[in-house]
């Protein structure tokens, strides 16, 4: 049997488990850690295959990191091996003539989008993390603002190269824009979480970059009116992006940043991006928009900084908070038409739990994304009221018809609210094919297929 360094020759690739960094041990929250023995930086897919083969056979659970910006705790480790891929990040092949990219997937993902994008070619999945791993966004199956338009990661991954968990390395799709020869392997491992194989490489399709954009806002007197006009939005155009924020919501962002958002006296806003090839069609796009809309307050963007003015106050609500406390963010999704709904809930919430919150999201597709402000709770404070905020929602989210995650996955923060949603069966069906994909169960055994 070979050992560890037989596999990784350079000794500074291999970190012993008292010498390896707490980023390692916990997510993109840093609110928990676990604890591992012993952390190993691959740079090629053989290395992870022997690595994964030497794990298995010597019973070691493996977790599997890119960048670490997961919100769900999958990158906790719970013991055993991390395998930290962001070394690998090499660009192998720019297929013009098929509209594809190959990476390694420790690629980030704002590298890649710069790279094609000098290319004239585009990489639509835009999650808010650009700091994180291609194959971390696979992994989850990222989505983001522009997914209203474009779709998500699903939609862009071509082809996968995938370790099994014996070491097996799987070559799954091709650049064929059409594939009906048998089951489709690749949708299996996106989203998995990094439970079914770990991916080293994927093939990605690129289109035209568009070459022009155009960013408006409107404002209503509440949330319930942006929400009733969401409808007359998708009817008349696709828009790029299609976020909802309240008025008391942005002014988080204002106050971060020390700029104003426009419209000042609207209550709720809907920000609208187009995109397109020339200036004249998405004009006449938000002409026939506004026609649509009747009388309502706007505003256009007429320069580029001023329209990165307005998405930097939409990118930056996140950030806002944890400059003032610590928070617990929710991912959730609803039909579009149940937004206003959970949104006014959660307002009842605050007021009956004294824990402020602040909801924002993606209006074209539902999902809402949802801060939970710890303020000045102790530990005991803090946990019990996380956990009675959670049940909660995520109740209410059932109600609504909606599900307990659009973008973040389950990992191990949301065991209890999947097991909710999703019926029995279908978990049964789930484990099973963990078992027969893992069977000595060692890849990210903590994330919620083996908990369920």
């Amino acid at each position: 049997m070979k050992k560890l360094t037989d596999i990784i020759v350079d000794s500074d690739r291999i970190i012993t488990k008292d010498h390896i960094p707490q980023s390692h041990l916990t997510d993109g929250l840093k609110s928990h850690y676990g604890q591992a023995e012993i952390l190993v930086y691959p740079k090629t897919t053989d290395e992870v295959a022997q690595l994964v083969k030497y794990a298995n056979q010597n019973n070691l659970k493996v977790t599997t990191r890119g960048a670490g910006t997961n919100l769900v705790g999958s990158t906790i480790p719970n013991g055993g091996m991390i395998i930290d891929l962001s070394l690998m990040n090499a660009i192998i092949e720019l297929d013009r003539s098929t509209f594809t990219v190959t990476v390694q997937s420790g690629i980030l993902l704002q590298d890649l989008q710069q790279f094609v994008e000098k290319q004239d070619l585009f990489y639509p999945p835009d999650p808010g993390a650009k700091n994180a791993t291609v194959g971390g966004n696979i992994s989850t199956n990222a989505g983001g603002m522009r997914a209203v338009k474009y779709g998500v990661t699903r939609d862009y991954v071509q082809a996968l190269e995938v370790v099994m968990a014996d070491g097996t390395i799987l070559n799954i799709g091709s650049k064929n824009i059409k594939d009906n020869t048998g089951l489709s392997l690749k949708h299996l491992f996106i989203g998995s979480e990094g439970t079914l194989g770990i991916i080293t490489q994927c093939t990605l399709k690129l289109i035209a970059k568009p070459s022009v954009f155009e960013t408006l806002i409107i404002g209503f007197n509440t949330i319930e009116q942006a929400v009733a006009n969401i409808t007359t939005i998708l009817q008349t155009l696709t828009p790029t992006a299609l976020e909802f924020v309240e008025r008391q919501v942005a002014q988080w962002g204002e106050r971060y940043l020390g700029f104003q958002f426009p419209l000042p006296d609207s209550k709720a806003y809907l920000i609208i991006m187009l995109d397109g090839a020339n200036k004249q069609h998405i004009v006449q796009q938000r002409q026939q928009l506004l026609a649509n809309l009747g009388d309502c307050n706007y505003f256009i963007a007429e320069t580029l900084e001023q329209a990165n003015q307005i998405w930097t106050v939409r990118g930056s609500l996140v950030r806002a908070v944890e400059a003032v406390t610590e928070q617990d963010p929710i991912d959730i999704v609803v039909p579009i038409n149940r937004i206003a709904d959970f949104i006014n809930y959660t307002k009842q919430l605050q007021s009956q739990s004294g824990v402020r919150m602040l909801a924002f999201g993606h209006a074209g597709d539902g999902n809402i994304h949802l801060c939970i402000l710890r303020d000045g709770r102790d530990e005991k404070q803090w946990s019990e009221a996380l956990e009675q905020i959670h049940n909660a929602l995520y109740q209410k989210c059932h109600e609504l018809g909606g599900l307990p995650s659009a973008e973040h996955g389950i990992g191990t923060a949301k065991v209890k609210y999947f097991n909710n949603a999703i019926a029995q069966e279908n978990r049964q069906l789930m484990q099973r094919i963990k078992q027969q994909f893992d069977p000595n169960n060692i890849l990210n055994h903590q994330v919620y297929i083996t908990q369920l």
